[in-house]
């Protein structure tokens, strides 16, 4: 009986041990609205695919929606809360003023989540699953979400600002940025890949076009006919030269043939540590699919709200 009781016991602690693992890992899950939103997903693939068809460049915005968003305290959704006279969000930080956009397809796609399912699919799960259906839509992988994020009742400017690598990083620069949130070089280097599709300010490649050595003279006359020495810094120039709106994996063979438009781009295929895979995707479409979509799901995945913590935002832009 002693022996029984204590083997009991033993069982029962792993059995706990065990339960615990599982609701750690097991926070987020494939099919959290299943029974309590069931349309969800249909009705934001069917806005995504509004909102791409009246302009391709939106699948590639609200994929940086939701970079930026998981970059600065987790997935939580903080980079959609509107400023107002007590505080201060993400929107105005240096990498996304004037330049994160998507805002307006997230509120359509959150009305309409409302109308079918109130008050019961957050804002932060509503941006990651936008993200991965604007990239199937342009030609790209597709994947299963987890799901069951909760949405922050706060925001980081200073995170935003520190967080974000910036189109003149280096390849240390970024491999330590990524790492800092989880993330391996590889994936680094296969979630840069989403720069296979939409458009670049001039200001922020400027410097590249006009006094690196490591472009393709050609490349840099073409881009330099629209962004000039001095001047038109909002004007716009596809990430991938080659098929800007098709999510392919034409971005690493621009990146071996010295096309890449930032300086963070060329880093890596520049004789450094990530020459061989992005040698690897330039040639090998599958893997790249493959590896991006692993990827989108580990970096959706970093610090999510669950449980108790954060809330359902009834309007995406304020908390409730």
């Amino acid at each position: 009986m002693l022996i029984m009781a204590t083997l009991s016991y033993k069982s029962l602690a792993f059995l706990v041990l065990s339960l615990l693992v599982c609701s750690v890992q097991g926070q987020l899950s494939t099919s959290f609205y299943q029974r309590t939103c069931p349309k969800l997903e249909t009705i934001v693939r069917s806005v995504m695919s509004q909102a791409i068809t009246k302009e391709a460049r939106m699948g590639a915005s609200i994929l940086r929606l939701f970079f930026h968003d998981c970059f600065v305290n987790g997935c939580d959704a903080g980079i959609l809360l509107d400023d107002t006279a007590t505080f201060t969000g993400e929107k105005t930080a240096g990498p996304n003023a004037n330049s994160v956009r998507g805002f307006e397809v997230i509120d359509a796609i959150k009305t309409q989540v409302e109308a079918s399912c109130n008050a019961t699919v957050s804002c932060a799960d509503i941006v990651a699953l936008a993200a991965r259906d604007g990239v199937n839509l342009l030609g790209g992988p597709t994947w299963k979400v987890p799901l069951g994020r909760r949405d922050a009742r706060t925001a980081s400017l200073s995170g935003a600002n520190s967080n974000l690598p910036g189109p003149g990083s280096s390849l240390s620069t970024l491999v330590s940025m990524f790492s800092a949130q989880g993330l391996s070089a590889r994936e680094m280097t296969a979630l840069s890949g989403a720069h296979t599709i939409g458009q670049a300010r001039c200001l922020f490649f400027r410097n590249r076009i006009f006094n690196e050595k490591n472009i393709n003279a050609s490349f840099a006359t073409l881009r330099q006919q629209t962004c000039p020495q001095s001047g038109g810094d909002n004007t716009l120039a596809p990430l991938d030269v080659q098929s800007p709106t098709t999510f392919d994996n034409a971005y690493y063979v621009d990146l071996v043939n010295q096309k890449g438009l930032f300086h963070s781009d060329q880093e890596l295929f520049n004789g450094g540590s990530q020459d061989k895979l992005v040698t690897q995707y330039s040639t090998n479409a599958a893997l790249f699919a493959s590896d991006f979509a692993k990827a989108m799901v580990k970096l959706g995945n970093i610090s999510p709200l669950t449980g108790k913590n954060g809330e359902i935002r009834l309007n995406c832009r304020k908390i409730n």
